[in-house]
């Protein structure tokens, strides 16, 4: 071998020995803290995500399959009892001096592989396919591999609907995109919609103007009682929103009353969610803002810059990250909320959000499971957009202000 490639092989080998030397040294850095710190966050996220993705695989699911087994089946291939109709009776024919019932139980363009068949739910598989299998009310009933049933009787088949047939059968998962039509052309779901929006988008933006003016206030002017007032905002933190819902509500009707303004309208759950999460508002903001390098806004006050021009161009831009990790929060707690808007709003179908029209498809459908996953899912695309959106920001403006 030549020499300069004899050296470069000798050269990588050095090189690739003290990378894992590196490595080992950094694994033995590692404390067993970490460690599990890091095995808990693995664990919530999986936790987390597994209801999502189940609840994503059933709202796409065919709605039969949904009823009879959960959506850890939907995956693959599997085993199921399942009952199917013949034909209806008007469809029988008279043959060899017994009435006939023919066809296939499998749903209308699939195929099937039956197992076994049976006369009742609680025996389906009591027959083997292609066997004759004698009924109690004397009738005979024979039902193929493929599906091909034969059902005679001595007597006329009367009524509107087949008889029911009870099977099992391998069945390859069926998936459809009918329940969110279904769901998205219900009525009153895009009103819903769009009054989730009219709550929502001023009840995230009106608190974060006002807990920006307080937090810079809190900050960086010279005002008496500035200690006692930042108390009282974290104090307010721990007030539970179920004990001051009530209170709010009375006072809100006594001014509405007042200036005769009708109780149920946007104003007031917009004013209910802003006193609602302006605590917090306050003291993530102020967190961030105080915590801004002071040579800066020295250095604009020197320039004869005002409180408002420092607040509404050096500040605001670079408060953006604890601002976005606010908007967050606010639109997440705003959009998935049923008890404020409930109270504030009522159920009419003026102003019912989409939580609310949600919770009435729940208690007029709620056998319809494929309904109400596709419901639960519409739900949350929006959240969901919002959250990968500024997720970035979240983490840089919750631990603001943590670390000198």
């Amino acid at each position: 071998m030549p020499k300069h490639k004899w050296r470069t092989v000798k050269m990588s080998a050095t090189q690739t020995q003290a990378r894992s030397s590196t490595l080992v040294q950094r694994m033995k850095r590692i404390s067993p803290l970490t460690i599990v710190v890091h095995l808990s966050v693995l664990l919530l996220v999986i936790m987390w995500t597994i209801p999502t993705f189940g609840l994503l695989v059933s709202s796409i699911r065919d709605k039969d399959q949904l009823a009879v087994s959960g959506w850890w089946t939907a995956l693959s291939s599997s085993e199921q009892n399942l009952i199917a109709r013949t034909n209806a009776p008007s469809t029988q024919v008279f043959e060899n001096g017994v009435y006939i019932l023919k066809g296939n139980i499998a749903p209308e363009g699939e195929s099937v592989e039956v197992l076994a068949f049976g006369s009742s739910s609680q025996d389906p598989s009591a027959f083997e396919p292609g066997t004759t299998s004698t009924l109690r009310n004397g009738n005979t009933l024979n039902v193929e591999t493929n599906g091909d049933y034969v059902f005679s009787s001595e007597k006329e088949f009367t009524g509107s609907r087949g008889k029911r047939i009870f099977y099992q059968a391998v069945e390859k998962p069926r998936w459809t995109l009918d329940n969110y039509r279904e769901v998205l052309s219900s009525e009153g779901l895009g009103q819903s919609f769009i009054n989730s929006l009219t709550v929502t988008i001023p009840a995230t933006i009106i608190p974060i103007l006002i807990a920006a003016f307080a937090a810079y206030a809190l900050s960086w002017m010279q005002m008496p009682f500035r200690g006692l007032l930042l108390a009282v905002v974290i104090g307010l933190l721990v007030v539970p929103l179920q004990m001051s819902l009530i209170p709010l509500l009375r006072l809100y009707n006594e001014i509405a009353m007042y200036f005769g303004v009708g109780a149920k309208s946007y104003l007031g759950i917009w004013l209910a969610h802003t006193g609602f999460g302006l605590p917090l508002a306050i003291y993530l903001l102020r967190n961030y803002i105080s915590n801004l390098p002071r040579e800066i806004i020295e250095s604009a006050r020197v320039d004869g810059a005002t409180d408002f021009d420092i607040f509404r161009r050096i500040v605001l831009p670079l408060s953006f990250p604890a601002l976005a990790s606010f908007a967050i929060f606010q639109f997440l707690w705003v959009w998935n909320d049923l008890l404020v808007a409930t109270v504030f709003l009522g159920n009419g179908d003026e102003f019912l959000v989409l939580t609310g029209r949600l919770r009435e498809l729940l208690g007029s459908r709620g056998g319809n499971w494929e309904i109400l996953t596709a419901s639960a899912f519409v739900t949350m695309i929006v959240p969901i957009t919002v959250f990968f959106t500024l997720q970035r920001y979240l983490v840089r403006g919750l631990l603001a202000g943590s670390v000198k």
